[in-house]
C-alpha cells in the first residue's frame, strides 16, 4: 500500500524547476531569433533598396528609349534592357530568400509563445489556487512570460506580413514616391515598437540574463 501511495505521489517542485528553466532557455531564444531577424531584415532592405534602384533605371533607359528609338541603337538597347531584366530577377529572388528566412524565424517565434503557454497550463493543473503559485524568477506570475511571448510574435508575425507584401509589390511599381513608401517602411518596422524591445529586455533582466 505504502509504494503505492508514493507511486501516484505527483512530485510537483521538480516540474516548477523544469519550468523555470525551460522559460530561461526560451527567453535566450527570444534574443537570438531577433539578432538574427534583425541581420535579415538589414540585408533585405539592401536587396529592396538596390530593386529600387534598378527600377529608376529602367524606366530612365524606356523614356530614352522613347524619344530616341533610331534603328541603329535598337538593338543595344534591347540587349540593355534585357540585363536589366535579369539583374531585376536575380534582386527579387534574392529578396525571396530574405523572406523566406524571416517566415522560418517567425514560425520559430511561435512555437516558443506555444511552449509558454503549454507551461502555463501545466501550472494551473498543479495550482488550481492564484494564492499557491510560487513566483518562478523574481516578480513576473508565469502567465505573464506567455502574455509577452504571445504579443511579440504577433508583432512579428504582422511585420512578416508587411514585408511579404512589400516583396511582391516593389519590383512592381513605377512610382518612385511609393518605393520610397516600401522602403521606409520596411526600415522602420512599424509593428516592431519600442514597447516590444522593452517586453524582450524585461524578460532577459527577469530571468537572468541581464544583470540587476
Amino acid at each position: 500500500m505504502e509504494a503505492k501511495t508514493l507511486g501516484i505521489a505527483t512530485p510537483r517542485k521538480p516540474v516548477l524547476s523544469v519550468s523555470a528553466r525551460k522559460i530561461k532557455d526560451n527567453a535566450a531564444d527570444w534574443h537570438n531569433l531577433i539578432l538574427k531577424w534583425e541581420s535579415l531584415s538589414d540585408a533585405g532592405f539592401t536587396t529592396a533598396s538596390n530593386i529600387a534602384n534598378l527600377k529608376v533605371s529602367l524606366l530612365s533607359k524606356e523614356k530614352v528609349e522613347l524619344e530616341s528609338s533610331s534603328p541603329a541603337s535598337s538593338e543595344k538597347e534591347e540587349k540593355t534592357s534585357q540585363d536589366y531584366s535579369e539583374e531585376l530577377e536575380a534582386l527579387c529572388e534574392q529578396l525571396q530568400a530574405t523572406l523566406d528566412g524571416l517566415t522560418k524565424i517567425q514560425m520559430k517565434m511561435e512555437k516558443l509563445s506555444s511552449t509558454t503557454k503549454g507551461i502555463c497550463e501545466l501550472e494551473n493543473y498543479h495550482y488550481r489556487e492564484e494564492s499557491n503559485r510560487p513566483l518562478l524568477f523574481h516578480t513576473w506570475p508565469t502567465a505573464f512570460f506567455y502574455e509577452v511571448a504571445h504579443r511579440l510574435s504577433d508583432a512579428y508575425k504582422k511585420e512578416l506580413l508587411l514585408k511579404h507584401t512589400i516583396g511582391a509589390e516593389l519590383a512592381h511599381t513605377d512610382d518612385r514616391n511609393l518605393s520610397l513608401t516600401y522602403l521606409s517602411l520596411w526600415l522602420h518596422q512599424p509593428y516592431i515598437d519600442s514597447d516590444s524591445r522593452l517586453q524582450l529586455e524585461s524578460m532577459l533582466l527577469e530571468t537572468g540574463h541581464r544583470a540587476l
